[in-house]
């Protein structure tokens, strides 16, 4: 009976901590949107372009040096800890230190050197600057790999929230300086001097991330040396420690890195084909891509991010009833957690098409790039249903030990898309609307493949009506409502609010305000969510609360 209620408060402690550490990072997202507005009406469109193409080296770098430590001492370390090998598990963090050292020092002198070879044109000097960022990030990620392992992600999760929000300020004023610095005279210098500032905020959010995850360390040194002194266990060697660092460390990058490709891909082919073959100024392509990756594409990325904490909360119950051997649970669980996320991302996905333009004009208000920002964020709507299942197909696979199948999947979608975008490139004028067509057939591949493989493995049945109809049908109803509620409340609030923007504010909370009632009240009608279904969202409890007061459950 003590065993069952240990193994209960285990399991209620990881679901906990796992909750911690995705409301952080939903927290971060939503700060890295908010400060994305202001950057961009400092540094421009053109100097967007030149940041997220740097940007998405900087990424692949990072994840290829240092971006996988975390998961990696997590797991060595936290497969000491369960056996109370103290010293072998604080011996491996100090192999770790060295590890990193060596290799956040090789990746940032590459992206420093070879910034010209792995960007094109302007975005080369930008890159540079991200170079202390990687030999700093490798410190930070295994003292925070040290403390998940530890089974807290309080820690981790205070460190993203400071990270994201020095980020954000020195990212503003650092852009603020040096475009003053900068002056007026030549635009395309302006921008660039722009994206090094916003560089220096991404640099800036890591060294106090890290100087706090080092004074956390710190505080609880005294009790990690008594419990290593107290260790009788025999240590191990130096050689056997950074095997296991390089066996464990490689999966993940590159199961990461092949994730992350095609980010990185997109920028490279539309610079480079658009630059060198079509002959267009550097300037009006860097303006494009920093409209598609730094406008529309941070807006999806946000709904993406709370499905994926929705999912992140109920995965490990699927990895568990697996391994004991329960496939149909585990099944059962999966279907669950798939009505979940769908009800949360058909909706965001048809609020963002329609809403599009009013959404884009409160956090991107530039004009000269306001339809167009707009139309390419209506695209890109469809990807935040396929991107959030594939998040949830991707950890079921993951967790019931199929680790290599979503890798290779990816694999093959980035291969079809970077083909296609050629294509697309070179024989259309698309421009960055082809970017807008690749991410959808990525997303779409990703989540078709990853569903073909997880039933092979597990016996997954759907109600069709509940998991697709009904939310599809209620998240219709509310596009229709919320469409019609903002042109009613922009037309009353032109004639008492004076500025444009803030009549579009409150137009928009109102339509979206009662758009989710909408949508709520269609869906509980239809049958299509219960109490407990609204109870596994993030904070369902609470929403299942006010949908009781006002007689919706």
């Amino acid at each position: 009976m003590k065993s069952s209620i240990k193994e209960n408060n285990s399991k209620k402690n990881l679901l906990k901590q796992a909750g911690i550490l995705a409301i952080a990072g939903i927290i971060s997202r939503i700060i890295g949107l908010l400060y994305g507005s202001p950057l961009a009406a400092i540094i421009g469109d053109e100097g967007n372009g030149y940041y997220g193409a740097a940007y998405a080296v900087y990424t692949i770098v990072l994840l290829v040096s240092s971006y996988s430590i975390p998961s990696a001492m997590s797991k060595i370390i936290s497969g000491k800890l369960a056996v109370k090998e103290y010293k072998n598990a604080h011996k491996i963090f100090k192999c770790a230190i060295i590890y990193v050292l060596i290799v956040g020092g090789v990746g940032s002198l590459v992206l420093f050197f070879a910034a010209d070879i792995l960007v094109a044109g302007r975005s080369a000097t930008v890159l540079r600057f991200f170079a202390p960022t990687i030999f700093l990030f490798g410190f930070l990620g295994v003292l925070r790999g040290y403390f998940q392992a530890h089974r807290t992600m309080v820690p981790t999760s205070v460190s993203q929230l400071l990270e994201q929000i020095f980020n954000a300020i020195v990212s503003v004023g650092g852009a603020i300086v040096l475009t003053n610095i900068a002056g007026t005279d030549d635009p395309s210098k302006r921008a660039v001097y722009g994206a090094i500032g916003s560089a220096l905020g991404t640099g800036a959010g890591v060294l106090i991330a890290l100087l706090f995850m080092l004074f956390v360390y710190n505080v609880n040194r005294p009790d990690i040396k008594k419990r290593v002194q107290k260790d009788t266990h025999d240590e191990m060697g130096n050689s056997e420690i950074y095997k296991m660092i390089f066996l464990i460390v490689t999966p993940f990058i590159l199961s990461t890195c092949i994730y992350n490709l095609s980010t990185f891909l997109n920028s490279t082919l539309f610079s480079r084909i658009l630059m060198h073959v079509k002959n267009m100024d550097e300037s009006e392509v860097a303006y494009m891509y920093g409209i598609f990756n730094r406008k529309a594409m941070v807006i999806t990325n946000l709904p993406i991010a709370l499905a994926s904490a929705a999912a992140s909360a109920m995965i490990p119950e699927v990895s568990t009833t697996f391994a004991k051997g329960d496939t149909d649970g585990a099944g059962n669980t999966v279907s669950k957690v798939t009505r979940i996320i769908l009800m949360i991302s058909i909706p965001c996905a048809v609020g963002l098409f329609v809403l599009a333009k009013p959404v884009m004009m409160i956090l991107f208000p530039q004009r000269a790039s306001l339809d167009e920002a707009s139309m390419l964020l209506r695209f890109l709507a469809i990807t935040v249903v396929f991107y959030s299942l594939s998040t949830v197909t991707n950890a079921v696979l993951q967790g019931i030990g199929r680790v290599n199948v979503p890798v290779f999947n990816a694999l093959f979608a980035l291969i079809i898309q970077t083909v296609v975008l050629s294509v697309l490139l070179i024989y259309t004028d698309l421009g960055d609307f082809a970017l807008c067509i690749v991410t959808i057939l990525y997303s779409l591949m990703m989540c078709v493949l990853n569903n073909v493989f997880m039933h092979r493995y597990l016996p997954v049945y759907y109600d069709l009506k509940k998991t697709y109809l009904y939310p599809s049908v209620s998240a219709l109803v509310m596009g229709a409502s919320a469409f019609c509620v903002y042109e009613l409340f922009e037309f009353l609030f032109s004639f008492i609010i004076l500025s444009k923007y803030f009549a579009n504010l409150f137009a928009t909370f109102f339509a979206a305000f009662i758009a989710s009632f909408v949508y709520f009240a269609v869906l509980i009608k239809a049958g299509g969510a219960t109490e407990d279904d609204i109870k596994r969202f993030p904070k369902g409890a609470s929403i299942a609360g006010i949908l009781k007061k006002i007689k919706l459950l």
